[in-house]
């Protein structure tokens, strides 16, 4: 894992844009050839979504479809592609937490995302219950690359984020201790030199904090049948 360093309070995010502009960028990025739609499919999807959620909302294609492993070499920042640590080469077995359902739907909307900055140095043992406090849902790590595809302005140095309603289950159930983020790399150690300041997926152990990492969530997923 790469370190980072306490940096100045950030700014204010930009805004998501219309669900009709995301599903134009996912298009223009080919994620839905990867997950088997057609264009039209999505558009279709996207109109009847339109109707029923606040604007604001992140459109995602279900994990199902549209893997972390595939999605995250799409990640730009600047001309460094987005990548997974070779260390977590099972990353697509990661399910969202027991009780934390997606919708059916090839896409789905997550409303009001937001970084959760003011959980920066929590540990995601100590995060979980307060995201869920506040009557909120931890993003899954599709759904943190989904945002940081249509907003890369959400990963910036010092002030990434952790997906923390993505875990990978063991034998008899236990939780795997990694706890998946996506941030920036620093070229150190096995992602190399070349891959400095590029968006990286990776992760750190559940009862850590880190400076630089908020916790990722929404008020709730919504699929094209309105729930």
């Amino acid at each position: 894992m790469s370190s980072g360093t306490p940096g100045a309070t950030p700014s204010a995010l930009l805004p998501l844009p219309s669900l009709a502009h995301q599903a134009e960028r996912l298009i223009a990025l080919g994620v839905h050839d990867l997950a088997g739609l057609s264009g039209r499919e999505v558009r279709d999807a996207v109109g009847r979504l339109a109707a029923s959620v606040p604007d604001g909302g992140l459109l995602a294609v279900h994990p199902r479809l549209a893997a972390p492993s595939v999605l995250a070499p799409l990640l730009r920042l600047g001309d460094k592609e987005g990548f997974v640590v070779v260390d977590m080469d099972d990353v697509d077995r990661f399910e969202p937490l027991e009780g934390l359902e997606l919708p059916e739907e090839a896409l789905y909307v997550v409303t009001d995302v937001e970084r959760g900055d003011d959980m920066a140095n929590w540990s995601p043992d100590e995060a979980l219950p307060e995201i869920v406090r506040r009557g909120r849902t931890p993003l899954v790590l599709s759904e943190g690359i989904h945002w940081a595809l249509q907003a890369p302005d959400v990963v910036a140095r010092n002030h990434c984020f952790m997906t923390i309603g993505s875990r990978l289950r063991k034998d008899k159930g236990r939780l795997d201790s990694r706890t998946p983020a996506v941030w920036i790399s620093n070229g150190t150690g096995r992602d190399g030199k070349e891959r400095r300041g590029a968006p990286k997926v990776g992760w750190c152990w559940a009862g850590n904090r880190h400076t630089w990492l908020g916790f990722a969530s929404g008020a709730r997923r919504v699929g094209t049948e309105g729930r």
